[in-house]
Formats: structure tokens, sequence, C-alpha cells
């Protein structure tokens, strides 16, 4: 169980544009018995940041995956992407942590890391 109330966070940064990536869809999901289990969905607010995504009582140690629906983002802008959507599978060994997970985009390419 964890102290921290708001255990994983995310961050989208539009690099073609330099500019925080607003209304991105962010789905977590977590692993459980063979299969992914959905357990929040998000849009990124005005500063391309989601939190609260999931509750400190049911952040565990297991594997997750953030989902990025990128195509809805850049069909908004009237732009074409080449991933329609970006996942990203990290484990979590120390719930009582905090985990950030950012992603740096442009329409051909991303890149993500552990973030503070």
């Amino acid at each position: 169980m964890s102290a921290n109330e708001n255990p994983l966070t995310s961050h989208v940064l539009d690099t073609g544009i330099g500019r925080p990536a607003v209304g991105v869809l962010v789905t977590l999901s977590k692993y459980e018995n063979d299969q992914w289990r959905n357990i929040s969905k998000q849009l990124t607010n005005s500063d391309g940041r989601v939190g609260n995504t999931i509750s400190s009582e049911e952040f565990s140690s297991s594997i997750y995956k953030l989902t990025f629906e990128t195509l809805s983002y850049y069909e908004s802008r009237g732009e074409k992407t080449f991933y329609p959507y970006i996942e990203v599978i990290f484990e979590i060994e120390s719930p009582e942590e905090h985990y950030h997970v950012p992603i740096l985009l442009s329409a051909y390419g991303f890149s993500t890391y552990r973030g503070s």
C-alpha cells in the first residue's frame, strides 16, 4: 500500500510543435491473469498531462501499459501520423514510489523514459 496519492503520471510533449499535446486519450491497463485489464482513461490536459490514473490502494507490483491514442490527436490537427497509437509497457517493482512516464511525440517518431 502506498502513501503516494498520485502514484502514476504522464506528460505528452509534441516535439513537432514544441508544445504540450493537448487532448490525447491515455488508457492505463494492468496485466492480470494473462490479459490486460483497463483501469482508467483520461485526456491530456492543457499542459499535456494526466494524473490520478490509479489509486494508491490499487497500485501494486505488476506490469502496466499506457496506451496513447495519437491518431485522433493528429487528425484533430489536420495532420497524419505513422503511429496511430503508442503502447508503453513497464514493470512496477516498488509501488510506494512515484512513477512518471513521459512521451516525447512527433508524427513520425516518439521516445519515452522513466521521469521523476
